[in-house]
């Protein structure tokens, strides 16, 4: 029987499980993976009425963490700087196996309304309930993983942890059979245990030692930017159930809401302008958030003009294409040390798959935070894989046979090829402040604003 173990050392939930065999033990499923990652295990384990799933809910699950076990029975009253926008899809995916609900029961703000408008002129999208009626949730990462815990506990049955282990040499096999080599995978562990598997799903960031140790590219690119984060208090409390984005010179700024008097910054920015960001105090920082939400220092009478122009003729054709530009909250004052900084880049793996190897998440795929995606990217993966691995339980074929891997990598290198593409030439577009450019993506914001199929395609 084909076997999985899936390893990641990253960031998001975002994997895939699967099985393994201990070495001289008896068969035995287990998973690999950081505290983070959860879901993987719930993907896999947790047994449901589908046809093809209960081939694979049956097995035994082993996790290993490197990180000591975290009990926390309650969250705390602060909100963490690092959250997630999941789509109606990713939500879908997690209520399949009941995560979503402890998710609703704990922390969870609904946006309902989508605002992303250009520094440099009057041009503006906005996504609302009449165009979609749940654009998106945003939620901590912590909650998530906290959800996940409670799943992981519902099932303790099937599921192992190991805490403070760690993996740290992975030996691939050989494409084709020999009389002296073995057809596993063997992973050494840091405390001398091995480990072997006929699938190896590497989900472990970024920089994914899976990745390297099965010898595939990344082709990569740094940014020359940095996110800086932080958890914010709006002036008033509203509904405030709109994500707001602002396209500056020096990189988007967005407002994500998570309560109705709390929100979460995202600000792309040049490295030295977020370091000076992260050093400011208090009231200058706060002062420059909203300046950067609210001033037109970058705006000019041509383009405004040129715009305004535009506009008009586009709301005589189409009056009903046409809405109004809703005005940001005021931030009055930022959470004592939740402001952070993280570099931005762009990463693709040149294959997602190899023999008895498989690529998920962070590890094949790296994207600007500008749309949102990383982790419903990550999401996708799973949903993709998990059907493509249940299906070839059900026919009883190998987990680690490259035909259902290889088809997995056609449809999601489909699908994320496309997202970073768009997604960097969206950065690149609005990172100019030079008239002919921003009169070109004035022209085109104003256009998909006024037809609402193509700004629903826009949005997924």
């Amino acid at each position: 029987r084909a076997l999985t173990v899936t390893i990641f050392q990253g960031y998001w939930c975002m994997e895939y499980s699967g099985c393994l065999q201990i070495l001289k033990n008896a068969l035995t499923c287990i998973l690999l993976i950081r505290w983070s990652l959860l879901l993987t295990v719930l993907a896999y384990s947790v047994k449901t009425t589908r046809r093809h799933d209960v081939h694979l809910s049956d097995k035994k699950i082993l996790l290993l963490e490197a990180r000591p076990k975290k009990v926390s029975n309650q969250l705390p009253k602060s909100y963490s700087n690092r959250v997630s926008a999941i789509t109606p899809g990713s939500a879908t995916l997690l209520s399949s196996f009941g995560a979503w609900d402890h998710i609703c029961s704990m922390r969870i703000k609904p946006f309902r309304r989508m605002q992303v408008w250009d520094a440099c002129s009057e041009a503006m999208i906005i996504f609302d309930k009449d165009n979609l009626e749940d654009m998106g949730y945003i939620v901590e990462n912590d909650v998530i993983m906290s959800a996940l815990t409670k799943q992981l506990d519902a099932v303790s049955d099937r599921v192992e942890v190991l805490y403070r282990s760690r993996a740290v040499g992975y030996s691939l096999p050989l494409p084709y059979k020999t009389s002296d080599s073995s057809p596993w995978i063997q992973i050494d562990l840091a405390n001398g245990r091995r480990l072997q598997t006929k699938l190896l799903i590497g989900a472990d960031g970024q920089n994914s030692i899976v990745r390297k140790a099965a010898g595939i590219q990344n082709i990569q690119y740094q940014y020359g930017q940095s996110a800086v984060v932080a958890t914010l208090h709006l002036s008033e409390a509203t509904d405030n159930n709109v994500a707001w984005q602002r396209f500056l010179p020096s990189g988007p700024i967005a407002l994500l809401p998570l309560s109705d008097t709390v929100s979460s910054l995202v600000w792309s920015t040049s490295h030295e302008h977020a370091s000076q960001l992260q050093r400011m105090d208090e009231e200058s920082f706060v002062d420059s958030i909203n300046s950067a939400f609210w001033s037109n220092a970058n705006h000019s009478d041509f383009i405004d003009t040129a715009g305004s122009m535009f506009r008009s003729a586009v709301s005589l054709l189409m009056p009903s294409g046409t809405a109004a530009r809703q005005l940001p909250p005021s931030v009055a004052k930022v959470d004592p040390k939740s402001r952070a900084v993280f570099p931005l880049g762009l990463g693709h793996a040149t294959e997602y798959v190899q023999h008895r190897v498989a690529l998920i998440g962070d590890a094949a795929h790296r994207v600007h935070p500008l749309a949102g995606q990383g982790v419903n990217m990550g999401f996708g993966d799973i949903a993709c894989l998990r059907q493509l691995l249940s299906a070839a339980a059900f026919n009883g074929k190998d987990l680690g046979s490259l035909k259902h891997l290889l088809q997995y990598e056609r449809e999601r290198q489909k699908h994320n090829l496309s997202l970073l593409a768009t997604t960097d030439l969206l950065k690149r577009l609005y990172s100019t402040n030079i008239a002919p450019f921003v009169l070109l993506r004035t022209w085109g914001l104003q256009a998909t604003n006024a037809v609402p199929p193509i700004k629903v395609r826009f949005f997924f």
